[in-house]
């Protein structure tokens, strides 16, 4: 387990974050009495581990890890972010056109007859798999009542209107949608002039009114008595017992797509709007298909050119935006606070573990039902939520992958959008959208960020990261700035990671915080800024570096601004040097290590910041493994076979470590340790082999390495490595 995790702290199905009870005490103080629990334990986790945790559980649509700009550290270089050409925070901010509306939402279809004008404007659009239609149509024939189920617009109502159109029935009546399954008999024998068509869009249903077998057998003895049929309709999360309901499997969104513009154009211009780029662009993103035909009527109006080609290219995300608003404009009939709950922490936890996003979704549900009503006590089914359902009704998928952990790497099942800019579109929406839900977020990011696990502390910083961008005074002032601010090194390190995430997506301001955090005289904010030095600075590393040195010159001062004598704080120096330590290891190291060699000796503060971040940096090895090849002598070995400076720049740190009495100690250690490695790997024992001649320049400088490599004890009672007798014979001799 990583520094700075307890265990015990680990949610795993505990109470702790279960929704309270009128008597239990507040969110609040249960938070408090949290945090005054752990400060004893609470331990800052090391910078290069907390690196990796962020690099291994932070969103793809961020694009760390393999991003440019985050190689170690962040630094200058393009930025992948969501696919199809976007970077992550041109979707934050929104398409920046018209919005679009793509015809009426699911609550909107009215009752009464169906005009045959309707039914024949539909029929020249209508694509569906024709075995699969035929074998619907003859199963509506035989019985009369057909239940379609279906994600919502996919299609349904109007395969339900087809399907009586291809009986030739009419006329055709639309019943109304809040009709429940009991009311259903009534509503077809109340008709005073019976038509030979019925469709039911969107059954109402609950899980104490589910639509049954009598309903429909019922249904079926009214209808066969008036010669008539009937087609029901229902979403994901409709409530069926006793019934196979048909699901409906909508036709590919390029198929929707060529039949509605050779319906609207000719056939050379349907093959020139396919061939555009942003519509191939477009269908890969799996949208709906009211938004595929809306889009080809905008495609119309591109080739008439009423529309400039840049709107085809937004065309896409001002679709999701207006999905997104749908999502959170719709009544809690339709999509229960809960499954609103969900959605926001799928966003939050987009291709991360389903059970972990389903089980934190139900905390931010109390959080939500306490501002919506904290008389009405939350209600939290424990079984029966079906996962293919939920995701449905997301536009998601689930799928098994690989998930990096502290106990290694572990299969999960996860869950993602289907399109990978939600998760952006919806936090900035959420958050910019619907102020009422502040609260409620906050505290469910607060709870996140004290977790013990470091996906959910990391997801938490990432979505925080998503509002600073979209606004970023809020965000400082109610998340971010209490973090920072606190008393526990946990939460302080998620608001590193806030910021960090939040300049990756190129949120404004991220480095003159941190500059005037770094000069504070609170030490939390001071601390969080060291930190995220080390991850972000290597964008400007003269800059970064110029104020590590001021930071661990204000630490190594013998006197405060009072004159009163204090000590130098050895825990706020080691984030100095741990932060050294990453900006060595950056892709900028080269121009890091000739700064730090220029200014050795300009300070005792300077000169052990440099050395301490060095030495760390010696410790780090290739796959995190305990004899994997050091990071710096993998290091010096291409640079010396390259003739780069940076060879001769490593053996000077070196010379310099072993030979300075504060840090000789460390050095040898870590020399020994580069021993051992090399006993277990040969590239290892050519490299070392390689850089001891350039540590020997003395005759003390032989002794000491020579006493090293004849004196160098095997591990757990084995007999010395067989490495060091070889090692020792590449030394040269000095007099």
């Amino acid at each position: 387990m990583n520094a700075g995790e307890p265990g015990p702290r680990q949610q795993a199905g505990g109470d702790r974050d279960a929704p309270e009870s009128p008597q239990q005490p507040s969110p609040e103080a249960v938070d408090a009495e949290d945090e005054k629990g752990e400060l004893d334990q609470d331990q800052p986790q090391d910078a290069w581990s907390a690196r990796r945790d962020l690099i291994d559980h932070s969103p793809k649509a961020m694009g760390v890890g393999d991003n440019a700009r985050f190689g170690g550290s962040l630094v200058a270089g393009d930025q992948h972010g969501v696919s199809g050409g976007l970077v992550a925070g041109d979707v934050i901010m929104g398409s920046k056109t018209e919005i679009y509306h793509f015809g009426v939402s699911a609550t909107s279809h009215g009752s009464g007859e169906v005009p045959q004008s309707t039914l024949e404007r539909l029929a020249p659009y209508f694509v569906a798999d024709e075995p699969l239609f035929e074998s619907l149509l003859e199963r509506l024939r035989t019985e009369r009542v057909l239940v379609l189920s279906g994600p919502h617009f996919s299609g349904r109502r109007t395969v339900a209107l087809m399907l009586l159109h291809r009986l030739g029935v009419s006329p055709i009546r639309a019943l109304v949608r809040d009709t429940t399954p009991a009311q259903l008999v009534q509503q077809l024998s109340d008709d005073q002039r019976p038509a030979k068509g019925y469709v039911l869009c969107d059954l109402t249903t609950h899980r104490d009114q589910p639509l049954r077998e009598p309903h429909l057998l019922a249904a079926r003895g009214q209808l066969e008595g008036v010669d008539a049929y009937l087609v029901i309709t229902v979403g994901p999360l409709a409530t069926l017992e006793d019934i196979a309901a048909v699901e409906w499997k909508p036709p590919s969104p390029g198929d929707v797509l060529m039949r509605h513009l050779r319906a609207l154009t000719d056939r050379d211009t349907t093959d020139r709007l396919l061939a555009l780029p942003a519509v191939a662009t477009f269908l890969e993103r799996g949208h709906q298909l009211r938004e595929v035909a809306a889009f080809a009527k905008h495609l119309k109006r591109y080739a008439d050119g009423e529309v400039a080609e840049e709107t085809v290219g937004t065309f896409s995300l001002a679709t999701l935006e207006n999905q997104v608003q749908e999502w959170f404009d719709e009544n809690e009939e339709l999509i229960p606070l809960r499954d609103k709950a969900f959605l926001i922490a799928l966003a939050a936890f987009d291709g991360g573990p389903y059970a972990l996003t389903a089980e934190l979704s139900d905390l931010l549900y109390a959080f939500l039902q306490r501002t919506a009503n904290s008389a009405l006590q939350p209600e939290v089914p424990v079984f029966g939520t079906h996962i293919g359902k939920r995701l449905q009704l997301a536009r998601a998928r689930w799928y098994p992958e690989e998930e990096n952990t502290e106990w290694g790497p572990v299969t999960q099942s996860k869950a993602a959008f289907l399109d990978d800019r939600v998760s952006l579109v919806l936090l900035r929406e959420v958050w910019t959208g619907h102020p009422s839900a502040r609260p409620a977020l906050v505290h469910w990011l607060q709870r996140l960020a004290g977790d013990g696990r470091p996906l959910v502390r990391t997801r938490a910083a990432s979505t925080v990261a998503v509002l600073a961008y979209a606004d970023l005074p809020s965000t400082m002032a109610l998340i971010i700035e209490p973090w920072a601010t606190s008393h526990l090194f946990r939460h302080r390190l998620v608001a590193v990671n806030s910021l960090t995430l939040a300049h990756l997506l190129e949120a404004p301001n991220i480095p003159s915080i941190l500059d005037s955090w770094c000069e504070s005289e609170d030490q939390a904010l001071r601390w969080v800024a060291i930190r995220a030095y080390g991850l972000i600075g290597a964008e400007r590393p003269d800059q970064t570096l110029a104020a590590l040195r001021s930071a661990v010159r204000k630490e190594y001062a013998a006197v405060d601004e009072d004159g009163n004598e204090r000590d130098i704080d050895e825990r706020m120096v080691r984030q100095l040097a741990q932060s050294v330590e990453l900006l060595l290891l950056s892709p900028v190291g080269d121009r890091v290590l000739t700064e730090l060699l220029r200014r050795l000796d300009q300070d005792r503060a300077v000169r052990d910041l440099a050395l301490r971040g060095f030495l760390s940096a010696c410790a780090r090895r290739d796959g995190d493994v305990r004899y994997g090849r050091p990071l710096v002598l993998d290091w010096y070995a291409m640079s010396a076979a390259d003739g780069a400076r940076a060879a001769g720049g490593i053996a000077h740190l070196w010379r310099s470590a072993l030979d300075d009495r504060g840090h000789t100690r460390n050095a040898l250690e870590e020399l020994c340790a580069w021993v051992r490695a090399a006993d277990h790997d040969p590239s290892t024992e050519r490299a070392l082999a390689g850089l001891l001649p350039a540590l020997v320049t003395t005759a003390s400088e032989h002794r000491r390495l020579s006493h090293l490599l004849r004196t160098l004890h095997g591990e757990d009672g084995a007999p010395p490595p067989a490495v060091a007798a070889r090692l020792l014979a590449v030394l040269p001799p000095r007099h």
